[in-house]
């Protein structure tokens, strides 16, 4: 067994020893499991969202796309810091919302605004279709990383089986507790990598950072303008808007663990205030893209770019450590996103009342979701590359709910919202699976946007034609009981 290796896997090991410590009791109450008591502090929570943004595709996936699309890849920057901003209102509504109705997912809050399980239960299998691409990303990640350091396929396997493994182990015993503690590890590891290696790769290959961009400027000055075929001002801007739309109405089921598991509204809105600061992290992966670009050859696999220059730079010891810092970067999102996918299908997917019947459901969804998205990575690691693509354009069909739903009277029917709904995912599938995730250099998500718009306007229109007046803000009814019960009716 190679040095790298060895450090590698003893990494994923630590990892999960860590998600297994952050568990402080036994517990049968998904409430708890899912958001942790719902009393995090400040500083916890910060992790857990900071967390968020730095993934498998962060950490490797964003190298690959300045390798091939130069600084179209920025859109990442503007669109965090704009979405942490949307954040900053929709955050605490959300929470207060939450605490008082006991929500514990983002189908709970669509069931429970629009007074429709229906409606629940369909955005959840949306949200399933879209998120399930991601959470493979991240498993494709664990092999990728050792596959390209130590160049045995073999390895890629194993670090595969082995991190999902890890992975469910410590989800299953701390859940989102077991998440906060290895997130505390994850950021440290990952910015003090990340950081070192912007500096010192540049160096290393170029004679530093301004050596990198003055050579770009003389050999390859596409890549520093939108003019890169297929990445230009429209695909960056239209991307972008999906993006910040997406992130920040809470698009994504796994951003709302964190957000319901926050002790107050103030601890999210001081979070919210200072994230957009965090985002410029972003940017280091960006300049080691922009020196692969000097260095590698135009065959080289973009999202290898990262660890191909670091194994030919460094001695096994530092590349295995590099190696853990993607490992985790790859992990801690993974474990996050199963418990989005099992909550969801605990709570709004599978019709099960008894709390207890809840518990042991999402329990065993963690172990079927993280085994399909192995052998699927395993088997078919290309299958759902498309689909990685369509992540934020068909999350994004789920934002008109979310924010109509944050209205204090619901102004439209709930089947409109569905209808709506149902249209835009549609369309966006139609049409990416036809012409690719950018048509005319637009994301395909705002066809299926504008359809989903349409479409729920269309209804308010003949609501309001009909005569009949908007619902009461279900807040004011009755708190739905215990968090272990569902919410919402037909």
């Amino acid at each position: 067994m190679s040095t790298t290796l060895a450090i590698a896997l003893a990494g994923m090991a630590v990892i999960a020893l860590c998600g297994m410590l952050g568990r402080r009791r036994p517990s049968g109450d998904l409430a708890d499991w899912t958001v942790g008591g719902r009393n995090f502090g400040a500083a916890t929570v910060w992790f857990l969202q900071a967390g968020e943004i730095f993934t498998a595709f962060t950490f490797l996936g964003l190298v690959g796309l300045v390798f091939t699309g130069g600084v179209a890849a920025l859109y990442v920057v503007p669109y965090l810091a704009v979405g942490y901003i949307l954040l900053f209102f929709v955050g605490p509504r959300i929470w207060r919302l939450g605490k008082e109705r006991g929500y514990l997912t983002q189908g709970d809050f669509l069931s429970d605004r629009f007074g429709s399980r229906a409606l629940g239960a369909v955005s959840a299998v949306f949200a399933l279709l879209f998120l399930f691409p991601y959470l493979q990303l991240q498993i494709t990640g664990l092999g990728l990383v050792l596959e390209l350091v130590t160049g045995d396929a073999a390895s890629g396997a194993v670090s595969m089986a082995a991190g999902t493994a890890l992975v469910v182990v410590f989800v299953l015993w701390a859940g989102v507790r077991g998440v906060v503690a290895t997130a505390y590890l994850k950021d440290a590891v990952t910015l003090v990598v990340i950081a070192a290696l912007a500096v010192a790769v540049p160096v290393h290959y170029a004679g530093g950072v301004g050596s990198v961009f003055e050579r770009l400027a003389a050999e390859r000055p596409e890549l520093l303008t939108l003019q890169v075929e297929g990445a230009g001002p429209v695909w960056f801007f239209s991307s972008a808007l999906v993006s910040v739309l997406g992130f920040g109405l809470m698009g994504l089921p796994f951003l709302w663990n964190s957000v319901l598991s926050a002790g107050s509204a103030r601890a999210l809105r001081r979070n919210y205030a200072f994230l957009p600061l965090f985002t410029v992290v972003v940017a280091f992966p960006m300049v080691i893209g922009f020196t692969a670009v000097l260095v590698l050859s135009g065959d080289t696999e973009p999202n290898g770019s990262l660890l191909t220059l670091v194994r030919e730079m460094l001695p096994e010891p530092l590349v295995g450590i590099v190696a853990v810092a993607a490992l985790i970067a790859s992990m801690v999102p993974a474990a996050s996103m199963a418990i989005g996918i099992s909550t969801l299908v605990a709570r709004n997917v599978v019709p099960a009342r008894s709390p207890r019947v809840q518990f042991w459901t999402n329990h065993a969804t963690v172990v079927a979701a993280c085994l399909a998205a192995l052998l699927l990575a395993l088997l078919r690691p290309d299958l759902l590359a498309n689909l990685i693509l369509l992540t934020y354009a068909g999350l994004v069909q789920i934002t008109p709910a979310i924010a109509l739903g944050l209205w204090r009277r619901r102004p439209v029917h709930p089947w409109a919202v569905l209808a709506g709904m149902a249209a835009g995912v549609a369309v966006t599938l139609a049409l990416s699976t036809v012409y690719g995730a950018a048509i005319a250099g637009v994301n395909s998500g705002l066809y299926g946007l504008a359809v989903n718009l349409a479409v729920v306007g269309a209804g308010a229109l003949v609501q309001r034609a009909l005569g009949r007046p908007e619902a009461a803000d279900p807040s004011s009814r009755a708190a739905v009981g215990a968090e272990g019960n569902r919410v919402g009716r037909d």
